[in-house]
């Protein structure tokens, strides 16, 4: 008869189901929110130790699991554009990460017959998540690439006053505001003076002179700097091809 410590299985579950929530949304290149990813990897955690209870055997039906990867993928993406292609990456990661840890465990000779739970090492883990991972980035990348290229309608609003322009949607810019983990949008003071009189002027050394803007300083690097400070605010509307956003620096 197969022992299996329910404890030991909770907190494996909640392991892996992070980081496959984690990777997911890396390689979907999707804003972090790692707070959803450890509360769907808790959930996750919860259910694989409820479904080994005897009486609790109708969760490992097929439909049940299925339901429940739905769910845990809302948790976690809910607040995505890309809330279908993430849901499906957590699948495809989900699936491929298990089969790589039931194969190497198979290789590193582990008996395997359970078919609730499989006693693997966090280098095995670790190896298994590494493989899928480089994997499903090759897979990805030239959708991300051609995400790189998409062109965005912006409409921004402040102070009674109202900007319309278009953004080059760049997967590659990570800046985000350090304080909020808000993303930060680059735009020139040509399109901001609409906004803001005399914002070309706007430095880290005056920016107390722009206090009805609240404008706050972000350090940034890029290539070919060592590195800087952007004063940011945050526009009292901001409309990205239609949809209202508030979590988005200017």
């Amino acid at each position: 008869m197969e022992t299996i410590y329910i404890d030991r299985l909770f907190v494996l579950n909640l392991i892996i189901d992070y980081f496959v929530l984690l990777g997911s949304a890396k390689v979907c290149g999707v804003k972090l929110r790692r707070r959803r990813y450890a509360l769907a990897a808790f959930l996750g955690a919860l259910y694989a130790a409820l479904s080994v209870l005897p009486k609790a055997a109708f969760l490992s039906l097929a439909p049940v699991k299925l339901a429940f990867g739905v769910l845990l993928a809302l948790i976690a993406f809910a607040k995505e554009a890309k809330l279908l292609r993430c849901t499906l990456s957590f699948f495809a990661v989900s699936a491929l990460f298990g089969g790589a840890v039931w194969a190497i465990s198979i290789r590193s000779g582990a008996s395997v017959s359970g078919a609730v739970f499989i006693p693997v090492s966090m280098p095995v883990l670790v190896f298994s998540f590494g493989i899928i991972y480089a994997l499903l980035s090759l897979v990805f990348r030239g959708t991300a690439e051609f995400a790189a290229r998409k062109i965005i309608d912006v409409e921004v609003f402040t102070a009674g006053e109202k900007a319309e322009f278009r953004a080059l949607c760049d997967t590659g810019n990570t800046l985000i505001d350090p304080v909020t983990g808000d993303s930060v949008m680059i735009a020139s003071t040509n399109v901001l003076c609409k906004l803001i009189p005399n914002v070309e002027n706007v430095s880290a050394e005056n920016i107390a002179e722009f206090s009805e803007y609240k404008f706050r300083l972000i350090p940034y690097r890029a290539v070919g700097t060592d590195g800087g400070l952007l004063p940011a605010f945050r526009p009292e509307r901001i409309i990205i091809d239609g949809k209202a956003r508030d979590d988005i620096l200017l």
